[in-house]
């Protein structure tokens, strides 16, 4: 009934759908759980997800203001479809907020790991390895290929392209 009101109120910034939807389908493929490292399960998922979430946001850091803005988008709708998630899981009010925070702050910490790493600071196999959770195996080449090969279509798309949802 009050849908029109409240559709104008929560509309969300469709640049942080899109960014996300993009997010999402690439931490979905197959590849990732079959020919590399990753355990198919909640928490390999969550980490393939915040590690392709984080290299972007590294990559909207470059952009400015423009960039900014559509990181804000971008988190805010990761926290949204984070918090969305874990109450299908059957978490309540009590404990998610406190759910979501953590995984915000796994989202923030695997940033800062990429950040660094671009800049040169941090190997790039020890962050795959740390980043993917893939510590008993250790990353595989294809894990660190998979992500170098991201990270080379994240610095040759435009902000625009971003917006819309494109990688490379």
């Amino acid at each position: 009934m009050l849908d029109f009101l409240f559709r104008r109120l929560t509309a969300a910034d469709p640049s942080g759908f899109a960014l996300f939807s993009a997010a999402t389908r690439e931490a979905r493929q197959l590849h990732w759980y079959r020919d590399g490292g990753v355990a198919d399960t909640v928490d390999g998922r969550f980490g393939v997800l915040s590690t392709v979430m984080a290299l972007i946001l590294v990559r909207l850091e470059q952009g400015g203001e423009s960039g900014n803005a559509l990181s804000v988008a971008l988190t805010e709708r990761f926290i949204a479809v984070m918090e969305s998630e874990h109450r299908e899981l059957g978490l309540g009010d009590p404990t998610l907020g406190k759910t979501v925070r953590k995984l915000v702050g796994r989202l923030a910490r695997r940033n800062a790991l990429w950040r660094e790493t671009i800049s040169g600071a941090h190997r790039w196999d020890d962050a795959v390895q740390e980043s993917l959770g893939v510590m008993e195996t250790g990353p595989t080449a294809h894990d660190a290929a998979a992500l170098k090969a991201l990270w080379t279509k994240l610095e040759g798309s435009s902000l625009a392209a971003l917006g819309e949802g494109r990688i490379g």
